[in-house]
């Protein structure tokens, strides 16, 4: 059985990443799900099940979230948590869908999780953030400041730094070596001068210098590619086949000294075996391509080493890509802005276009 009622159980996207068993066991899953949809989702009291329409857009949507869950667990999996949800509701909090389908999919998991309480017994789930009906452009959450921005620019060089090998005494360098043995995953006896180079490496610098100008999206970290780099010209030329809209080709601004430093970096990564079959512009410690949850994780040590406080602020990759769009409209306007953060329609950029609080505090100050 490959389908119910016409409503595809595994969807060609997904068939393409499982293996055969794998498959089977996802179609057994949509199974389950699909027709408590069409019977007795909508009101299980009465057995009353949704439109086929609505359990058609809703398969589609749940295929979908279950395969980000996968590449962001890297492997398959139907053991969907709350946090995987809250994940992906923030993910599209920041992302540049329309606020109506931003709330079409949160009715979709808060159904999905109705399911999984019938189901499975789970405890219920309710969203973290909501969605305007209107669908007119929202104002992002947070952004970082200009000063803040300064901050992430500066931590980013100190970002795993360490000493250079030979300022140090037989004894410090024994310590450095020790910490170097925890931070590679190799026996101390192995660390030699080419780790404690390794260790001052440009790609985190590379990484996010490369983010705050162009406000890349966290699965253009996972796209970016050595051959968009053009460092003569100091720009990003990012391929249709390639962006994150799939849709048309774009050339993306970068100042000389992010220029500089992904010219540093893509000629060290050539040292290094992982990036040996790969031209993954940047790829983490196990090299795997960078994900929502590993920049979170980065920016927030960032946000350590700058001394930024996160509290009471939901803080992910977006809000390097908000603040990029909130200055760079107010500095070149939006035709510039909505340029540099690929967008098609200038009624997306428009959500960047409001006056940031600092600016709003000094307008008060003049006023008295």
């Amino acid at each position: 059985m490959t389908t119910i009622e016409g409503i595809t159980l595994v969807p060609s996207p997904s068939v393409a990443r499982l293996n055969e068993r794998q498959i089977l066991d996802y179609r057994h899953h949509r199974t389950q799900l699909i027709k408590w949809m069409l019977y007795v989702g909508k009101n299980p009291e009465r057995a009353e099940g949704y439109a086929w329409t609505t359990a058609n857009r809703r398969a589609t949507n749940l295929d979908t979230f279950y395969r980000w869950v996968w590449t962001h667990e890297h492997g398959y999996s139907t053991a969907i948590t709350h946090e995987h949800t809250n994940d992906y509701v923030n993910e599209l909090a920041y992302s540049d869908h329309s606020a109506t389908h931003k709330n079409n999919l949160t009715k979709t998991l808060k159904m999905y999780w109705r399911w999984r309480v019938a189901q499975f017994g789970d405890d219920p789930w309710e969203p973290t953030v909501s969605f305007a009906q209107d669908g007119g452009p929202q104002q992002p959450r947070d952004y970082l400041t200009r000063e803040e921005r300064s901050k992430i620019r500066e931590a980013a060089l100190e970002y795993g730094c360490v000493p250079h090998y030979n300022s140090l005494s037989p004894e410090e360098r024994h310590e450095w070596k020790r910490y170097l043995a925890h931070r590679f995953r190799k026996p101390i006896t192995d660390i030699g001068k080419q780790d404690f180079d390794r260790a001052n490496s440009f790609k985190i610098t590379s990484l996010v210098w490369t983010s705050l100008d162009a406000g890349l999206r966290p699965i253009e970290v996972a796209r970016a590619r050595v051959s968009w780099v053009d460092v003569d010209n100091a720009v990003l030329r990012i391929p249709a086949s390639e962006s994150s809209k799939n849709e048309e080709n774009w050339v993306v601004s970068l100042q000389d000294r992010t220029a500089e430093a992904l010219g540093r970096w893509i000629e060290e990564r050539r040292l290094y075996e992982k990036y040996a079959d790969t031209d993954v512009l940047w790829l983490t410690r196990e090299g795997n391509p960078y994900q929502s949850h590993s920049l979170k994780y980065l920016l927030q040590k960032l946000c350590e080493i700058a001394q930024i406080p996160t509290e009471n602020r939901k803080m992910s990759w977006y809000v390097i890509r908000h603040s990029t769009g909130t200055y760079l409209s107010r500095e070149d306007g939006l035709a510039s802005a909505q340029a540099q953060l690929r967008h098609r329609s200038v009624q997306t950029t428009m959500k960047y276009d409001n006056t940031p609080v600092e600016d709003r505090r000094k307008a008060l100050e003049r006023m008295g």
